[in-house]
């Protein structure tokens, strides 16, 4: 029997090919070049890079990073790019190519970035994960990873860099937009999600590809915001919180985890053996592999300067168990010579090359390595997958005020004006890692609300105002001049996370795309970009006060990838909807929420504070945290959970039964919901729970289930949960998970701070001391 055949225990095979293959050929299985670099496309031609003809000659080609990645930081463009059937195509000429001049056919994994969609030209463009954890719709949320899983694995791309599991601690932080909130449990369901819907059934399926879980650990809890700070955080804390999410995505069965930039304790993530090998791999029992983020192992000489050079950081990272580097400047260089130097040994090589192959066989990249160029064409940004993006961003969206029931809009709302720089900014409202985008590709909010007003579009009047950053104010009085002739004014502003795609700037007198010699770069969020404030930046606030100078209502539409405070629209805006990013389709979902085709169910996964120097403010702090500053206290703006409807819902009978366990036992929990309103709607269900008395501080409550129900008016529903171990839990003295006996609150309701309360008593007595 030979390692290509299939009906081979996926271990034999490992081991016979193994076997056949020479120390090079071995390391050459752990580096993954840029993908774009390996290929030329000129005059709709696909042709090989010599470079990459001559890797593959020497040793070979283990992985591919981006093959089908495009942005400004590949210079791959809409012009230059490659549409989806000549993405699958390209994968395919690699493929062959490896195949049929490498000496044992090994075929190449590709990796793709697909945070909320996947990065590649005429894929659909989903919101960030921040939106669609405010969604708290776990169902949906697996149909759009089965979305991107398709799109992906169609045009060739094998493993995904998501989902990101990172707990938000300071959304100063850029990549805030790119987590799904502040709390451990919400994530740890989004992760499993994630994985069942990346992953599919079977992971040689057309529509499936690997997850790959990020980044492993604390990344979001970085110093001062910082991207890839130190992290300051004791080991309970850690294995109750920030491994949570990956504890539960590795139990549903995923097959790849990235490191996190960071240092944990002085100890940088890329080479922390108690967490890759005592905690991931034997205490877990992850058997998939680990890969690097891309420059992690040079920053362990430029970055923490634990490592004198290359070599000594190579040799570092490979013990520690990272398997492939991405990039490969690093492995690629040292790893061969460090073993001929007797700094590492072969062996340590073998393992990490047992895990690649072991994931290649397990994605039947053996069998069928090739893409469908037809199904790429036919699924890759497809109307059912445009459908679901606009789906997705309509039920993500929080209202967050509606003063006197302004919303929503009737059909016959007179005038409106829609003002402000991410009205019509296609590029403002799809978030970091994503592709160029045909204007055809994204439905901006100017372009929903005419779209939604049908024959009445002259009803619509624009004008930008400002630009997200600078202090222009040279688009102020086209803007009050728009406003004055409307009946109600519409306020689109926020942040961009687009990168510089060469779209020109935007006249602010006329709203008109004009071409200039230097692009106008309105990013102020995104890798990379963290903040001191979170404030509108430029002249964004000065242009919404100076509007409502003229006494029209205003709403407020927030397009942004971290909160923004300012308590001055908070007070003044009649209704502000929170939208986050939300992706291609999100103009048309704006418009389905503010004129009531989509009634607003969305819900905070982080507290909004009403100023900066709150922060920390997420919900779940310990309870010894303090009440109050001098100027104010420490409350949020906006609590975690909350979100407004156009209904209303009740919540009674919450029962506990029984009211008494054991500490093994396991009770049930339900309560009535009814929506005492005139529309359907939905509503998330929260169920919080409270350790009384512990022996180690807890917070002051939890979130520790959830559930989204839709109710026609006048329609009940008794939910119920189950409260038992995995709830009332935690990391105890010896650190580990431990319940102990006494009073526990069950608090079930709309929002963090708005619940019924019930007793649950656990029996027994209480072991340790304080």
């Amino acid at each position: 029997m030979s390692y290509t055949d299939p009906h081979m225990p996926v271990e034999e095979r490992v081991e016979q090919l193994l076997g056949l293959m020479t120390l090079e050929e071995k390391a050459a299985q752990l580096v993954q070049p840029f993908g774009w670099q390996a290929y030329n496309h000129k005059d709709g031609e696909i042709t090989l890079a010599e470079s990459f003809k001559q890797q593959v000659k020497e040793a070979g080609v283990g992985s591919l990073y981006g093959m089908l990645r495009a942005d400004p930081w590949t210079g791959v463009t809409l012009a230059n790019g490659l549409s989806p059937r000549e993405g699958a195509e390209a994968v395919n000429i690699i493929q062959r190519y490896v195949l049929e001049h490498s000496r044992l056919g090994i075929p190449v994994l590709i990796g793709e970035e697909c945070s909320h969609g996947h990065m590649a030209i005429g894929a659909t463009v989903f919101p960030v994960p921040l939106s669609l954890g405010s969604s708290w719709n776990l169902d949906m949320y697996r149909r759009v990873c089965r979305a991107v899983a398709l799109e992906t694995r169609s045009q060739g791309g094998a493993v995904t860099y998501s989902p990101v599991l990172d707990v938000v601690r300071d959304p100063r932080w850029g990549r805030t937009e790119e987590c799904f909130g502040e709390d451990a449990f919400l994530i740890s369901e989004f992760a499993v999600a994630a994985v069942e819907g990346l992953q599919g059934e079977d992971l040689k399926s057309g529509g499936s590809v690997g997850a790959t879980l990020k980044h492993f650990v604390g990344y979001g809890s970085s110093e001062g915001g910082r991207n890839a700070g130190p992290v300051h955080m004791g080991r309970r804390e850690l294995l109750e919180v920030d491994l949570l999410p990956f504890k539960r995505a590795v139990e549903a069965g995923a097959v790849s985890i990235m490191p996190a930039y960071n240092e944990i304790d002085g100890v940088p993530c890329t080479t922390n053996m108690e967490l890759l090998e005592d905690l991931l791999r034997q205490a877990w029992g992850f058997d998939g592999m680990i890969i690097t983020d891309c420059g992690a192992i040079e920053m362990l000489t430029a970055g923490h300067g634990v490592a004198e050079d290359g070599m000594a950081a190579t040799v570092q990272s490979l013990t520690a168990g990272i398997d492939m580097e991405m990039s490969g400047e690093m492995y690629g260089r040292y790893i061969v010579e460090a073993v001929r130097q007797n700094l590492l040994t072969e062996a340590l090589v073998d393992r990490a090359a047992s895990r690649v192959l072991a994931l290649k066989f397990r994605l039947g990249l053996f069998e069928n390595p090739y893409a469908d160029p037809q199904a790429a064409e036919r699924v890759i940004g497809s109307e059912a997958h445009r459908q679901l993006a606009r789906e997705a961003a309509a039920e993500s969206i929080v209202l967050l005020k509606n003063e006197g029931g302004i919303l929503p809009l009737s059909a016959s709302t007179g005038t409106l004006a829609v003002i402000g720089p991410n009205a019509d900014a296609g590029y403002n409202q799809l978030g970091d890692y994503t592709s160029p985008q045909p204007p055809s590709q994204v439905v901006t909010v100017l372009e929903g609300l005419r779209s939604r007003l049908g024959a009445a579009p002259e009803r619509v009047l624009y004008a930008p105002g400002c630009r997200i950053r600078g202090e222009s104010r040279e688009g102020f009085a086209a803007a009050l001049a728009c406003a004055a002739q409307a009946d109600t004014v519409i306020m689109v502003v926020g942040g961009s996370s687009a990168r510089d795609f060469g779209e020109g700037s935007i006249d602010l007198k006329t709203g008109a795309s004009k071409v200039t010699e230097h692009s106008w770069n309105d990013m102020d969020c995104g890798e990379g970009i963290d903040r001191l404030s979170l404030a509108l930046s430029g002249v964004q606030l000065e242009l919404i006060q100076e509007i409502y100078k003229l006494g029209k209502p205003v709403i407020v539409v927030y397009i942004n990838g971290r909160p923004v405070t300012e308590p001055w629209i908070d007070e003044h805006a009649h209704a502000i909807l929170e939208a986050w990013y939300p992706g291609q389709e999100g103009g048309h979902a704006v418009a389905d929420i503010l004129f009531g085709d989509v009634n607003p169910s969305g819900k905070l996964t982080l507290s909004l504070p009403k100023h900066v120097g709150q922060l920390p403010v997420y919900y779940n702090g310990k309870r010894s945290r303090g009440k109050r500053y001098l100027e104010e206290n420490s409350q949020p703006r906006y609590p975690f959970g909350f979100g407004l409807s156009y209904t209303s819902f009740s919540y009674e009978e919450l029962k506990v039964e029984p009211a008494e366990i054991s500490a093994g036992e396991i009770a049930t929990v339900t309560v009535n919901v009814k929506n005492t309103g005139q529309r359907e709607g939905a509503e998330v269900v929260q169920l919080y729970v409270s350790d009384i008395a512990s022996t180690i501080t807890r917070p002051e409550r939890e979130l520790k289930g959830f559930s989204k129900i839709r109710l026609a008016p006048g329609e009940q529903q008794t939910l119920e949960f189950t409260v038992g171990p995995q709830q009332l839990q935690y990391i105890g003295a010896d650190y580990q998970p431990v319940v102990e006996p006494g009073a526990f609150k069950i608090r079930v309701g709309r929002q963090v701070n708005d619940t019924l309360d019930a007793d649950l008593t656990v029996r027994g007595e209480r072991h340790g001391t304080h």
